[in-house]
């Protein structure tokens, strides 16, 4: 045999195949320990995550702080106890802090330590483990001892979702009888723009029946199509009137068995009416952006929304409403209604926000709607009034003498003198009060009232305030001749309102010629040579600005969580309806001479009968503005006197959630 073919037996190799068995072997067990090894850490770390998880949920669903008390760690440290980490331990830890959150330069949540706050909760779990196999085996190469431990920790941060606060508005109409019902028809058609005829049952079923806010809002998104998430793109989308009452519609009736009902039945004759006016609804109802509403149900009355959605018509459509109004025995009246302003119907959003700047982008504010009315007044009752006509009847002599000066004239007192009695011809004043046609025109502008959040406090759900503040209506009142053409504009700029002075007395003259004892003849009257009396009124009645008040739980009932009806406040004004009703009126009289400037020498003679005018004039005004304030203003949800303002404050507005 040669010598190099016995390198080429195969019974030289048989070794070479065990060990690479052995090596492979070595390896997968090295393989295992640390697939062993890394899993036993990863099950820690995950039951350590699970813990610091559960411990920040609890802390933060109990509303725990970091202050008197130290409440947030011990639930936190109550929840890990339950949770199979026992506390304390020396190879275990828990770390618990309050704070705030913040979003960083890439919009990401950042935890910010704040014992003050409690506004989230970060609970650190750490637990100390031995490294296993995998350690003794690095230490065989000289890493750590075999009995080394590796420390794990997790972190978790809970928070509530934030505070959630609502102001609502509620209308002063509490019923409806049949001489409201047909107010009510004049003037919600009129806003409109159509006709309508609700019978006093359908009216008082919109008083009656109450809907959801966001149960609306989210027919609505459903009816318009709308996908996206929140509330922002339904409130900010030009909608037709008619859509958002047919909304209103599916919402009390979604079956569409209720064809019938009174309430149904009405709220389809509105939607006739409606026309083709589009409004945006957030201008009515404001909701926050990126508040979490999926538990917010505040409801509200159907009338108070279908009366918000006709005066943000009427802001858009720029029309005017005419109605009349009779009253038997004083005045025929033609009423004028549009709307400057529309109402803030309700608010919702963070208090906390709000209260950094109660009137800012994220305010809580509502408001009720900015109005101007022309009431134009045929009054016959001044006509009969007899101690006005005989005062003026007695004003004629003591005239005489003025107005002999002031015109160079030679007046007689009476028409039996001896002058007049020889057929010679002699002239006499004549004084005629209110020379037809009479018309009084009152405008009024109502200003809105409105209503704002400015604090707010939640230590607990029973132990929670909201600080609001209020101004109730300004109110200016004219009185004279005004042009309805003049008043009313657009839907962008309404006019300045001119009032012009109203005519009620005027000094004329007559010549009159009389022979012995025949009839007296007299040449056609001459008017305005001796001048008149005028009048007209200019004045404002100031609101109570600033109002501030304090909803506050407990009682509990006194401030619902947001998903409970409100609870209304009334804040009153002590003087805007006594100062119109039940004082004079600051009606100026001004007395002119013959060249039209004032005469300040007539004001002892005409004294009487400007005082006796006064109070006639005040006695058929004052039932006739509180005919306007108990009919139209009410109508549209305006009461000079009050305003009333629902409050609803959730401390938290869901579950506690994992943040970060």
């Amino acid at each position: 045999m040669s010598p190099c073919s016995q390198f080429r037996n195969p019974a030289r190799q048989r070794g070479a195949i065990g060990l690479m068995a052995v090596l492979t072997l070595g390896m997968a067990l090295v393989f295992l320990l640390v697939v062993v090894d890394s899993g036993r850490l990863y099950l820690e770390k995950r039951s350590l995550q699970r813990v610091a998880d559960m411990a920040a949920l609890e802390a933060a669903t109990r509303n725990g702080d970091c202050a008197v008390g130290a409440t947030a760690t011990a639930y936190a440290t109550a929840s890990a106890n339950r949770n199979d980490f026992s506390l304390p331990d020396s190879s275990r830890s828990l770390a618990v802090a309050c704070g705030t959150l913040s979003l960083d330069a890439n919009n990401l949540r950042v935890f910010t330590a704040d014992p003050s706050s409690s506004e989230a909760i970060r609970v650190s779990a750490s637990h100390s483990v031995l490294q296993s196999i995998a350690g003794g085996i690095g230490a065989l190469f000289g890493g750590a001892s075999a009995g080394a431990t590796f420390n794990l920790t997790a972190t978790a941060v809970a928070a509530l979702p934030p505070p959630l606060a609502s102001l609502t508005l509620r209308t002063t109409v509490l019923s409806v009888d049949s001489s409201k019902s047909d107010t009510l028809n004049a003037l919600f058609g009129g806003l409109l723009g159509g006709h309508l005829n609700l019978s006093v049952a359908g009216w008082e079923g919109l008083l009656n029946s109450h809907i959801s806010l966001l149960g609306y809002l989210d027919r609505l998104k459903v009816d318009l199509g709308v996908n996206a998430a929140g509330y922002s793109q339904v409130l900010g989308t030009s909608v037709a009137v008619s859509q958002l009452i047919q909304t209103a519609v599916n919402v009390l009736d979604p079956n569409g068995t209720l064809g019938a009902t009174a309430t149904i039945v009405g709220l389809q004759a509105l939607k006739v009416a409606a026309g083709s006016t589009t409004v945006v609804l957030g201008n009515l109802l404001h909701v926050e952006n990126g508040s979490n509403l999926s538990a917010l149900a505040t409801n509200v009355s159907v009338f108070d929304l279908i009366e918000g959605i006709v005066q943000l018509a009427n802001k858009e459509n720029g029309l005017v409403a005419t109605l009349p109004i009779d009253l038997a025995g004083l005045a025929h009246i033609t009423a004028r209604v549009q709307v400057l302003e529309p109402p803030q119907l309700s608010a919702i959003g963070n208090p906390k926000k709000a209260a950094l700047n109660p009137l800012g982008p994220d305010r809580i504010y509502v408001r009720t709607a900015q109005v101007r009315t022309l009431l134009s007044i045929d009054l016959p009752a001044l006509d009969a009034i007899a101690a006005l006509v005989n005062a003026v009847t007695d004003l004629a002599g003591p005239l005489t003498n003025t107005l002999n000066a002031l015109l160079n004239l030679d007046l007689v007192e009476v028409l039996d003198s001896l002058t007049c009695a020889l057929g010679v011809p002699c002239q006499t004043p004549d004084v005629i009060v209110l020379p037809g046609p009479i018309r009084l025109d009152v405008a009024l502008d109502v200003a809105s009232a409105s209503s704002y959040v400015t604090a707010y406090s939640c230590v607990n759900n029973t132990n929670k305030t909201l600080t609001t503040r209020t101004r109730t209506s300004l109110v200016d009142l004219k009185i004279g001749r005004i042009d309805a053409a003049s008043m009313f504009g657009s839907n962008t700029a309404p006019p300045t309102v001119t009032v012009q002075p109203l005519k009620v007395i005027d000094i004329g003259i007559k010549t009159c010629r009389r022979l012995l004892f025949l009839p007296i003849t007299c040449d056609p009257r001459v008017p305005g040579v001796g001048g008149g009396i005028n009048i007209v009124a200019d004045t404002s009645v100031a609101a109570n600005a600033n109002m501030a008040h304090v909803y506050s739980a407990p009682p509990a009932s006194s401030l619902p969580e947001i998903s409970q009806p409100p609870f209304y406040y009334s804040f009153t004004t002590s003087s805007i309806v006594s100062n119109l009703l039940n004082t004079p009126l600051n009606i100026h009289v001004d007395m002119y001479g013959p060249s039209g400037s004032l005469v300040n020498g007539l004001g002892t003679i005409l004294s009487s009968v400007a005082t006796l005018l006064v109070s006639a004039i005040d006695s058929v005004l004052n039932p006739l503005l509180d005919s306007l304030i108990n009919t139209l203003l009410l109508s549209l949800g305006i009461d000079l006197n009050k305003v009333d303002v629902g409050a609803n404050l959730s401390c938290h507005s869901g579950r506690a959630t994992l943040v970060i």
